[in-house]
């Protein structure tokens, strides 16, 4: 278990509430407006009405004490940046601040950013690139590389793993199956496929294009 600090509670500071107390999370939100808050008091550990662009209201929190402090402000870009900056300077170990642009990232980065996500366009890549593929179910972004959750190609039901030499043939590693019953499995080299497995595919961006254009 692990302890986050949350400013900001919009939509995505509170799916991000929702998310980490689902896995067990200690969690503290804060936003300036109280309303804000009360659709979070169920998921957090405790809810607190303040102006984090203020030095001491910051102080009060304790915000070394937290593992990870989630800037989640979406519609004020300065308040973010200089919420950002401060926790930085007060000593919290890790900071991950929302971002629409690439500008905003930029900014966020230099004044103490750990990581920047982008949860309107990270939402709209995932939706693209599950629309524009066949039978792709779900996927995993990890930068130049992917994974990707898809049915096996028709040519490959009721062949082996080693039989269709998928790694040196297609350059994609098959990291799992998920079988007909749901049940997961590690496939090794004489797993033969059937048409109902979803497959965990892994590969570089370039060769899971070429490869998805195979199922």
């Amino acid at each position: 278990m692990k302890s986050f600090l949350i400013i900001g509670l919009g939509r995505f500071g509170h799916y991000l509430c929702r998310q980490l107390a689902e896995l067990g999370n200690e969690i503290l939100a804060v936003d300036a407006v109280e309303e804000r808050l009360e659709p979070c008091l169920p998921l957090v550990t405790s809810a607190q009405i303040g102006d984090c662009t203020k030095p001491e209201v910051l102080r009060e929190l304790g915000v070394r004490n937290f593992d990870s402090c989630f800037v989640c402000i979406g519609t004020n870009f300065q308040s973010s940046l200089e919420i950002t900056s401060l926790l930085k300077e007060l000593g919290a170990k890790r900071v991950v601040s929302r971002a629409s642009t690439d500008v905003q990232a930029k900014f966020l980065l230099r004044n103490g950013a750990d990581e920047v996500v982008y949860p309107e366009r990270d939402m709209a890549e995932k939706v693209a690139k599950k629309s524009s593929a066949n039978h792709v179910f779900d996927f995993v972004d990890l930068g130049d590389y992917g994974i990707y959750e898809v049915l096996p190609p028709k040519s490959w039901v009721d062949k082996s793993i080693r039989e269709l030499n998928v790694r040196v043939n297609y350059n994609v590693s098959i990291l799992g199956v998920r079988e007909k019953d749901g049940s997961m499995r590690m496939p090794d080299a004489e797993y033969r496929f059937q048409g109902e497995d979803h497959m965990l595919v892994m590969g570089s961006d370039k060769d899971l294009a070429r490869f998805l254009k195979k199922v």
